[in-house]
C-alpha cells in the first residue's frame, strides 16, 4: 500500500485541506485528486506561484466551496454550477472542488484523463493522521513508476480533445512518455480540439509556453497533429524552404529560434552582465497571468510567420518582402484568436513586427545616434525582448547555441547596455508640447502636431536642442522644409 505524507505539501495547501475537512464535517468525504497526489508521490514542485489543489466530493461541492472559502478569507468563484464545480482563491494556492463524475470514487478516478492523475487521498484521515493510503484504481502508481503517461479508456480523450493537449504537456513537465495506445488516441482527436473553447485551448498554450523546454512540447504537439490545428498558420511554413546562410525551412527555422528562447530564458545569468535585470524583466505580469517569457517564446515561434505568403523570386533570389510587416498582422490575429491579454498581444505584434532591426542596424557600418535613438524609441519597453529575440533568432540560422552567439554579438550586448541610458532621456521633460507647436505655427490639433513633437523631442535626446528657445528655434526651421 502506497501511503501519501501530509508533510509533501506546503503550509499554505495544508492550512486550505484542513479547512476542507472542517467545513465537509460529517456531510461526506472529500478527497484529494489528481496532480497534487502525482507531484507529491514523484516530490516533483510546480514552478513558483500559486499552486492547485483538487478536490472531490460526492455531491454539495458548491456549498462545500463557499464555506470553505468563508472559513479561509478567500475568494469563491462557482467556475460551472450545473456540473457542481467551485473554486477558492487564497494566497499560494488555487483550491478546485467538483462533485464526483459517476456513482463512486473509482468511477469518477476512471473517468480522469490519465491514470497518473486518476489518484486520490482522503482529506480527513490525511490531516487528522498526517498520512493516508493512495486510491488508485487504474494503475496510476505502476504508471508513475514506468514513466509511462496513460489514457484510463480509449474514450476519455474524446470526451474532452483538450486532454490531448495536456498529455503532452504533462509528458514534457513531468519526464514521462505516452504509451502508443495514447498516442493513437490523441492523434484521432486532434481534429477536434478545433472545438473546444479559445479560452481552454489558450490556457493549456500558456503552460506550455511556461515550460523550461517549452519547444519540446510543441514538436510533440505538432508530430501528434496538434499543432497544425491550434496554429494553421504553421502548415505552409513547414515546406517554405529558405536561402543561405539559412540552413532549415521556415518552421524548422522558427523552432531552433524557440528552443533558442527556451534556452536564453533558461540561462539568462550567463548573459552577464545583464542577467539579474533581464530576469526581472522577463518575469514582469502582462496581464492574466502571463509574463513576458512565454510571449518571447510564442514570438520566436512566429516571427518569421508571413515568409511563405511574402516569398518572392527576383533575379534569381528568393525574396521575403515586408515579411515583419504583414506578420505582426498575422500575429496580432493569433493573439486575439486565442484571447491572450491586449497587452501581451501587443508585445507579440511588436516583437514580429521589429525583428529585424538588430539585424538592419548590425549590417551599416556605423550605428548613428539617430538611428539608436529610433530603435529605442520604437521598442520602448520592449527592447530587451527583441534584442533576445534577435539572439534566439541570429542562432536558429545556422543551429548554433545563442550563448556561443552571444560571446560574438557585440550590437546586441552594446544595445542592451544602452537601455538603462536611453530611460534615463526619455524620463527628462519634453521641451515643448503640442500647444506649444499649434501656438508656434498657427496649427490646428491633428497628427502634423504630433509629427512635429516627435521631431522636436529627438532633437532633444540627442543633443541638439537644450533649452525651450532651442527648441521654437528648431521647430521654426522644420515648418519651412519643403
Amino acid at each position: 500500500m502506497s501511503l501519501f505524507r501530509l508533510e509533501r505539501l506546503t503550509r499554505a495547501e495544508i492550512a486550505v485541506l484542513r479547512a476542507v475537512a472542517a467545513a465537509a464535517g460529517r456531510r461526506g468525504d472529500p478527497v484529494l485528486v489528481g496532480g497534487a497526489v502525482r507531484d507529491a508521490w514523484l516530490r516533483h514542485r510546480p514552478a513558483p506561484g500559486a499552486t492547485d489543489l483538487d478536490v472531490a466530493v460526492p455531491k454539495g461541492a458548491l456549498d462545500l466551496t463557499r464555506r470553505v472559502a468563508k472559513r479561509l478569507g478567500g475568494a469563491f468563484v462557482p467556475l460551472d454550477p450545473e456540473r457542481g464545480t467551485g473554486r477558492v482563491v487564497v494566497p499560494g494556492v488555487r483550491l478546485d472542488v467538483t462533485d464526483f463524475r459517476g456513482p463512486t470514487l473509482a468511477a469518477d478516478l476512471a473517468a480522469r484523463d490519465f491514470t497518473v492523475n486518476a489518484l486520490a487521498v482522503s482529506v480527513r484521515e490525511l490531516v487528522t493522521r498526517g498520512r493516508a493510503p493512495i486510491v488508485d484504481p487504474t494503475g496510476g502508481l505502476a504508471d508513475l513508476r514506468a514513466r509511462r503517461l496513460r489514457a484510463p479508456g480509449p474514450r476519455v480523450l474524446a470526451e474532452d480533445p483538450l486532454r490531448a493537449l495536456r498529455g503532452v504537456r504533462l509528458e514534457a513537465a513531468l519526464a514521462l512518455r505516452l504509451t502508443p495506445g495514447t498516442v493513437a488516441a490523441i492523434r484521432a482527436v486532434a481534429p477536434a480540439l478545433a472545438a473546444v473553447s479559445v479560452e481552454r485551448v489558450r490556457d493549456e498554450l500558456l503552460a506550455m509556453l511556461a515550460l523550461p523546454d517549452a519547444t519540446r512540447a510543441f514538436r510533440r504537439a505538432d508530430a501528434l497533429g496538434l499543432l497544425g490545428v491550434l496554429l494553421p498558420e504553421v502548415e505552409p511554413m513547414r515546406a517554405t524552404a529558405q536561402p543561405a546562410p539559412h540552413r532549415f525551412p521556415v518552421l524548422e527555422h522558427s523552432l531552433r529560434a524557440m528552443a533558442g528562447a527556451d534556452r536564453v530564458l533558461a540561462r539568462l545569468a550567463a548573459l552577464e552582465p545583464f542577467g539579474e535585470e533581464l530576469r526581472a524583466h522577463m518575469d514582469e505580469p502582462l496581464g492574466g497571468g502571463v509574463t513576458r517569457g512565454p510571449v518571447l517564446k510564442l514570438a520566436a515561434l512566429l516571427h518569421d510567420v508571413a515568409k511563405p505568403e511574402t516569398r518572392r523570386v527576383v533575379g534569381g533570389r528568393v525574396r521575403f518582402f515586408e515579411h515583419d510587416l504583414v506578420g505582426a498582422e498575422r500575429a496580432r490575429a493569433i493573439g486575439q484568436r486565442l484571447r491572450l491579454p491586449e497587452r501581451a498581444v501587443g508585445v507579440l505584434e511588436r516583437l514580429v513586427r521589429h525583428h529585424l532591426r538588430p539585424m538592419h542596424l548590425g549590417a551599416t557600418d556605423r550605428v548613428t545616434p539617430r538611428a539608436r535613438y529610433r530603435f529605442y524609441r520604437d521598442l520602448r519597453e520592449d527592447t530587451q525582448d527583441l534584442l533576445l529575440l534577435a539572439l534566439a533568432d541570429a542562432a536558429a540560422v545556422t543551429g548554433a547555441s545563442p550563448l556561443r552567439v552571444w560571446r560574438h554579438a557585440a550590437l546586441i550586448r552594446d544595445l542592451l547596455g544602452g537601455w538603462e541610458e536611453q530611460q534615463a532621456v526619455e524620463a527628462a521633460p519634453p521641451l515643448l508640447r503640442g500647444e506649444d507647436v499649434m501656438a508656434r505655427l498657427g496649427l490646428s490639433p491633428g497628427p502634423a502636431v504630433g509629427h512635429l513633437l516627435v521631431r522636436v523631442r529627438e532633437a532633444q535626446a540627442l543633443g541638439r536642442v537644450g533649452t525651450r528657445a532651442e527648441a521654437l528655434a528648431y521647430l521654426d526651421s522644420l515648418s519651412a522644409e519643403p
